[in-house]
């Protein structure tokens, strides 16, 4: 079980990149609920999982990161800047400009931090994968990371990689899915029923691993029980996760899928963020 300190430490991370991701939907329009869901998930990786050289994005012995949920952008952004890779400040300077590295899809082009750039639902993993294979050919001791959107599970590719990953035993290779049971504009299971989700998983031959994942300390315990690189089975962490979450007016309400908040939703959903924090840490 992760030490309460370390946890607390993530969360206050996951609360800040939450606080960053409201100034910038008060600037412009973001996908602000999915960046919500997987904040939590995503602080998680960027601050506390991924073997990471800011000063050198390109070194070999990194851990790789792709964003197969495209929308989750901003939320990208901010984990990095966390860690380092850039001033926050350059993010709210440069968002959905023509000059600037950072917009509502990831791009290595712009980027030096981006591994891959995406934005087409379910190619993310696919290529995650081949990174993973690629990887472990060489004899490599690094991890990918991959973050996955729910809705992007009804794509074929997905689960064309999700068998490549086991044939090929792809234990270096940790998918985050956010399963906040949401797409665009309706619940994932009207358009797509998925459920049992966690079994297809277990039957394309994944090491299956449910978490809330809003609770820091399951997240946390979830990244250290990961298999040794050099084991047999890629690893799915199926993240329970609510659509704006943290936000009243925004959670499991479509309207919010992308948006840019009033002076006064941002001072309430600032609000709201921080008491959901407080009344979990305040008083420790």
């Amino acid at each position: 079980m992760a030490e309460k300190a370390l946890v607390q430490r993530i969360a206050k991370n996951a609360l800040e990149i939450k606080l960053d991701l409201l100034d910038l939907c008060h600037q412009t329009l973001i996908h602000i609920g999915g960046d919500l869901s997987v904040s939590d998930m995503m602080a998680a990786i960027w601050t506390y999982a991924m073997r990471y050289d800011v000063k050198n994005p390109r070194w070999e012995g990194r851990d790789r990161f792709v964003l197969s949920k495209g929308h989750a952008a901003a939320v990208t952004s901010f984990s990095q800047a966390k860690i380092g890779c850039y001033d926050k400040q350059d993010i709210y300077k440069e968002y959905a400009t023509d000059f600037g590295r950072f917009g509502m899809h990831s791009c290595n082009l712009a980027n030096p931090y981006v591994d891959v750039s995406t934005g087409s639902l379910g190619h993310g993993l696919p290529v995650a994968t081949g990174i993973a294979a690629a990887l472990k050919a060489k004899g490599s001791k690094s991890r990918v990371y991959c973050v996955v959107g729910d809705g992007e599970c009804g794509e074929g590719s997905i689960w064309e990689a999700a068998l490549f990953a086991h044939q090929y035993k792809l234990a270096n290779l940790a998918v985050f899915v956010d399963r906040n049971m949401m797409s665009f504009d309706v619940f994932t299971e009207e358009y797509m029923a998925m459920n049992p989700f966690p079994d297809k998983w277990r039957a394309f031959g994944w090491n299956v691993v449910e978490i809330d994942g809003h609770d820091m300390e399951q997240i946390i315990d979830a990244i250290d029980g990961l298999p040794a690189v050099d084991s047999d089975k890629p690893t799915v962490i199926i993240g329970h996760t609510v659509k704006g979450h943290g936000v009243s007016f925004m959670e499991n309400n479509s309207a919010w899928h992308a948006g840019c908040v009033s002076e006064e939703d941002w001072i309430k959903a600032k609000d709201e963020l921080t008491a959901v924090y407080e009344r979990k840490w305040g008083a420790n």
